[in-house]
């Protein structure tokens, strides 16, 4: 009796098949979520593996359960006796739905994957956050393609011969891609770039640690804790300064100057010499010193009243001497690298010497601390060996000498 029925109002028939089509389609659906969300999640949860963890919590379950609605309908359409038109329709749409709930969930497994990934140690030395990126562009435009040919009931390669057409436009508007994806072969192949890489790059404004990596930027956290965002071709293109290889050698350069007022370099006399002398770090450098003098001395300058004829120890020589003795024995110090305290050219601010020897510490704070420590000796002891430390006059500088020269005309 239904039957006939059916036979006398089409329509009807048709209606009721869909209504029942979306009943199961919304039972598939709500029991797709259920075992997705509390019993795969629940699993993923309890589980020591990370992994499922990623794919939970990136959606993966939940697209894949979106899935199961879908395909209902798709095979639904083609089984049940519905309207050659309206099975066609129905087809194409859960067709074109299919395609994009499995795009998405690709795009998920890749994300998750990445994620995985970035939590081991390797990824800091190889990222593949940039060749992620690049699947995922290519899968969407796959999609694309896929979804809109089984929408408009045309073959993929329809829309593939097209392309062809429009390979200058195309080039175009992935340039930006393209060249990030060549500067990332690059960077991953020459190992020219890692995350916590210490980078310097001035004409961006960059002085810090790299934080990501990714296919068409590179995050730099600055040391005021800003963070600049540098295209990843730029880094190529431009060039930069890596520091990795500094805390991996063990030691940190100090290279700083000290400036003397030149007015204060003189020969020492014997008196000095003597006092000197008593400096351990001085003992056996003065001691072979006088020695090699004596004899030279001798020989080139016999009479004692010729002074231009012999040879003399000077302050500013002895105090580079006792720089570089104080520098071997210094607990912050590597030895093992290049150290020496030499003489720069001539300034107006005085004569440079300059400190160049290699910390034993690389984090920041504590070579900063041995830097220092250094200095605020150097800087002390130098009145020790007669030499003046060179300061540019200032304000008060200028009223103290006045205030002196007037207190002399009084006396006077």
């Amino acid at each position: 009796m239904l039957a006939d029925w059916f036979d006398k109002y089409p329509l009807a028939e048709y209606a009721a098949y869909l209504g029942g089509l979306a009943a199961a389609a919304l039972v598939t659906h709500l029991v797709a979520r259920y075992l997705s969300r509390h019993v795969l999640g629940r699993i993923a949860r309890e589980t020591q593996f990370r992994w499922d963890d990623y794919l939970e919590s990136h959606g993966v379950f939940r697209r894949i359960a979106d899935l199961a609605p879908a395909l209902v309908v798709y095979f639904g359409a083609a089984v049940l006796p519905l309207h050659e038109r309206i099975a066609h329709a129905l087809s194409r749409l859960s067709g074109t739905a299919v395609v994009i709930l499995v795009a998405l969930a690709v795009n998920g497994l890749l994300s998750a994957l990445n994620v995985y990934y970035a939590s081991k140690p390797q990824s800091r030395v190889r990222p593949i956050k940039g060749y992620v990126q690049i699947a995922q562009l290519l899968l969407f435009i796959v999609a694309a393609i896929v979804a809109v040919a089984t929408l408009l009931d045309k073959s993929p390669w329809f829309f593939l011969s097209g392309i062809g057409a429009m390979t200058a436009v195309l080039m175009l508007v992935f340039k930006d891609t393209l060249l990030s994806f060549v500067a990332s072969v690059q960077l991953a192949g020459n190992d020219m770039l890692r995350v916590d890489d210490w980078i310097e790059m001035p004409g961006q404004n960059a002085d810090g640690v790299v934080i990501d990596i990714a296919l068409h930027s590179v995050k730099v956290e600055n040391w005021d804790k800003t963070v600049t965002t540098i295209p990843t071709y730029t880094l190529i293109s431009q060039g930069f300064k890596n520091w990795r290889t500094m805390p991996l050698s063990g030691g940190r350069r100090i290279k700083r100057s000290i400036f003397v007022d030149a007015g204060s370099v003189r020969h020492l006399e014997d008196a000095e010499m003597e006092r000197l002398r008593t400096f351990v770090l001085l003992t056996d450098y003065v001691d072979a010193k006088r020695e090699d003098l004596r004899r030279h001395n001798a020989l080139h300058a016999p009479e004692p009243g010729m002074i231009a004829n012999a040879r003399r120890l000077t302050n500013v020589g002895t105090f580079r001497v006792y720089v570089e003795n104080y520098l071997r024995q210094h607990p912050g110090i590597h030895t093992g690298m290049t150290l020496m305290c030499r003489q720069l050219q001539p300034t107006p601010q005085g004569l440079p010497l300059e400190v160049y020897c290699f910390a034993n510490r690389t984090d920041w704070v504590a070579y900063e601390a041995v830097q220092s420590d250094i200095f605020d000796h150097l800087f002390a002891i130098a009145p020790e060996f007669g030499l003046r430390v060179y300061q540019q006059p200032s304000g008060a500088d200028v009223v103290e000498g006045a205030r002196r020269l007037a207190a002399g005309f009084e006396r006077a």
